[in-house]
């Protein structure tokens, strides 16, 4: 070969080089409502979970936290939250969905969903997302901070979290039981110790909210860390492709 010729091969395999695609990263897509999604700077320290959720894995992923507030399986449909993620979704990518706080909610007729429309919501998005070859993980709904005169945890979601474990059967999809794992952190804690995992702030104690707050059921950072590290034990547990993409402690030499 000409020297001439050997060099212009060589420089057009550093151009293609230089301009080559980054290889693509995993999605994992987190679907459901208040006690996952993103917050705003006005609701801190009010924290979901999806938010330390993203931290646990390597540069390979890239955890996409489309959750909001409010939504049920069927608003998340109907509002056209989930056509985007059923669009975007690649071979390889997760959709961890996890609702039931609104879709129970008979008194809030703007996102109550019906026990058989909720399967069938659950059973449309397993479908739509093996239909790209992405891999779908079932999550029950995480539950509320509630204890019985006794002080043991109580059992908040009954219904919608046995329907997630019929629809897990059904379908043969992964199932991360985050309402019994929750509960059993919440005991772990203790009635008055667990307060600290919720927004639970005195009057005064943080300038978002002056008059206090006692809520049982978003999470303040401490508790979105908890829960995100359970659901983050559940990837392990499963054995899920994703396991081998969590990061890697750094050593120091």
């Amino acid at each position: 070969m000409k020297p001439m010729k050997l060099v212009l091969l060589l420089a057009l395999a550093v151009l293609g080089a230089a301009f080559a695609l980054p290889e693509r990263k995993t999605k994992v897509y987190l679907i459901g409502d208040s006690t996952i999604a993103q917050k705003e700077v006005r609701a801190y320290p009010e924290t979901g979970w999806g938010t330390p959720f993203s931290h646990f894995f390597d540069s390979t992923v890239e955890v996409d936290n489309r959750a909001k507030n409010g939504r049920s399986t069927r608003t998340f449909i109907s509002e056209g939250l989930w056509q985007p993620v059923a669009d975007a979704l690649q071979e390889g990518d997760y959709v961890f969905m996890q609702f039931g706080h609104n879709d129970e909610a008979k008194d809030k007729t703007d996102r109550y969903t019906t026990p058989e429309q909720y399967t069938a919501n659950l059973e449309r998005f397993i479908a739509e997302t093996r239909a790209k070859k992405a891999i779908p993980v079932l999550l029950t709904p995480v539950s509320r901070r509630k204890f019985d005169s006794s002080g043991r945890a109580v059992e908040t979601h009954v219904v919608y979290s046995a329907l997630v474990h019929d629809v897990a059967r059904k379908t043969g999809v992964a199932l991360v039981d985050l309402d019994v794992l929750s509960r059993q952190l919440y005991q772990q804690f203790g009635p008055e110790t667990s307060k600290l995992l919720f927004l639970q702030l005195a009057p005064g104690e943080h300038p978002n909210y002056p008059e206090g707050k006692n809520d049982n059921t978003h999470f303040s950072e401490l508790g979105a860390r908890k829960i995100a590290q359970l659901v983050l034990q559940e990837v392990r547990r499963l054995d899920l492709g994703l396991a081998r993409q969590i990061r890697k402690p750094v050593v120091k030499k």
